[in-house]
């Protein structure tokens, strides 16, 4: 396995158990952006293995798993989480102060 692969496969996950310990404490705005960067992650780094080339700097989800061949059932997850990199951030998309939501 290439090295790439391997370190974007680690802080997968990790992202993943943040995002579990961010449920723990009850952050859930943090859970549901690690979550996200953790399955974005993860689809980079079957990215690399598949195409053995960078994905470049995006964040589209479908993007990425349209390009690694993922079965379409796992599609309507990916659109659910997508929109959990920005809301989770910013109040001025999340339309609220994210932590409180």
């Amino acid at each position: 396995m290439r090295k790439e692969v391997k370190e974007w496969w680690k802080q997968a996950k990790r992202d993943l158990i943040t995002a579990e310990n961010c449920k723990n404490s009850k952050d859930y705005y943090a859970c549901a952006f690690f979550c996200q960067q953790s399955v974005e992650k993860g689809l980079k780094a079957m990215y690399i293995a598949k195409k053995r080339m960078s994905p470049g700097t995006t964040h589209s989800l479908i993007y990425l798993a349209t390009e690694i061949d993922m079965p379409s059932r796992f599609y309507i997850f990916l659109r659910q989480l997508m929109p959990e990199f920005v809301a989770t951030r910013y109040p001025d998309t999340a339309y609220g102060t994210p932590y409180e939501l």
